[in-house]
């Protein structure tokens, strides 16, 4: 019964961001709001200026309306499914409140970082606090693959804020191509169900599998060449929805290991910054994220994107081997 619920939810996911959206994207078209391409980036890239961007609205609708609906169905309507919507909402309104000023002010850094930095941390600390309230907060790091776990206590707050905040930018950063965030995304959350389903927490395998239906309902359309881009909307209220899951299955050190490709993907920007300064202008990689240095290094963009793929699901086994089957 509850994997023909599992079932049932993708299936309703998906079919809900696969008919929004020929009416959305359409919509988006009519209010131009359209993808300013960064100067900097490839040359290649050019030409999906005005592509509607903000198409993140689509999976949003898709996993909340499907998440409600079969929660309710299975009587599943726990604080921790509401904890994962209010995350995922809260962050996705941080990414539309980005991606507007982008498309309608016209400024191609939207908000500043300060100013989004300040809403993630905010929506961070209600996290904990509704944990707290709701004796739902345990603050022992779980060490993947072994039954060890160490208590840190009150650092856990300050984890939290890592963990949210890191994975909303860094699902963010790897937005950069046609498909690339919504399909490793999909292997993120997949491998976060099976492990939520394998620990018995049924709302939020059930969460995790809306999320797989709804981004892949959005890669039929997203798939290169995109007809639309999920924007900040979307990338930042998936990023933060992982990191809501990792804290929720107590698995939030194997996020790093299932969230691999996220996390390389940060490293690269870190590591170029970085060796920028120290070598005084010297540059580590052609372009950071590290996607785009695949592609100047002359990766067609579909190459990058399905070798990315692989290795997302490459990270995702490995995450699941470590904590199921081990």
């Amino acid at each position: 019964m509850l994997e023909q619920g599992l079932l049932f939810t993708l299936i309703l996911s998906f079919l809900i961001a696969v008919l929004l959206s020929p009416i959305l994207i359409p919509f988006l078209k009519r209010l131009k709001f359209g993808q300013s391409i960064r100067e900097e980036g490839p040359k290649s890239h050019q030409k999906k200026s005005g592509t509607p961007t903000m198409g993140g609205i689509m999976i949003l609708l898709a996993l909340i309306i499907a998440t409600l609906v079969m929660a309710t169905q299975f009587h599943s309507l726990d604080v921790e499914i509401w904890l994962l919507l209010f995350v995922t909402a809260g962050f996705g309104l941080l990414g539309f409140l980005d991606d507007f000023i982008k498309v309608v002010k016209k400024r191609n850094l939207g908000l500043t970082s300060k100013q989004k930095f300040l809403g993630q941390v905010v929506i961070s600390v209600i996290v904990y606090v509704v944990l707290l309230q709701t004796n739902l907060l345990d603050s022992s790091i779980s060490i993947p693959g072994t039954t060890l776990a160490v208590d840190i206590g009150w650092l856990y707050l300050p984890l939290i804020i890592v963990i949210l905040v890191g994975a909303s930018n860094a699902v963010n950063l790897t937005d950069g191509l046609d498909g690339l965030v919504a399909g490793t995304t999909a292997v993120a959350f997949g491998a976060f169900a099976i492990i939520a389903y394998s620990l018995s927490l049924f709302t939020v395998s059930l969460f995790s599998v809306a999320v797989v239906g709804a981004v892949l309902g959005f890669l039929v359309f997203n798939a290169h060449p995109a007809k639309v881009f999920m924007g900040d909307t979307g990338s930042l209220a998936l990023g933060g929805a992982l990191g809501m899951i990792a804290i929720l299955t107590k698995m939030e050190l194997l996020l790093v290991i299932i969230g691999g490709v996220f996390v390389i993907e940060t490293l690269s920007v870190i590591l170029q910054v970085a060796y920028f300064k120290i070598t005084g202008g010297k540059r580590l990689f052609k372009m950071s994220p590290l996607h785009h240095h695949y592609e100047l290094s002359g990766w067609s963009e579909w190459r990058v994107v399905v070798t990315f793929w692989l290795v997302g699901i490459l990270f995702g086994i490995t995450g699941v081997y470590i904590e199921v089957w081990m």
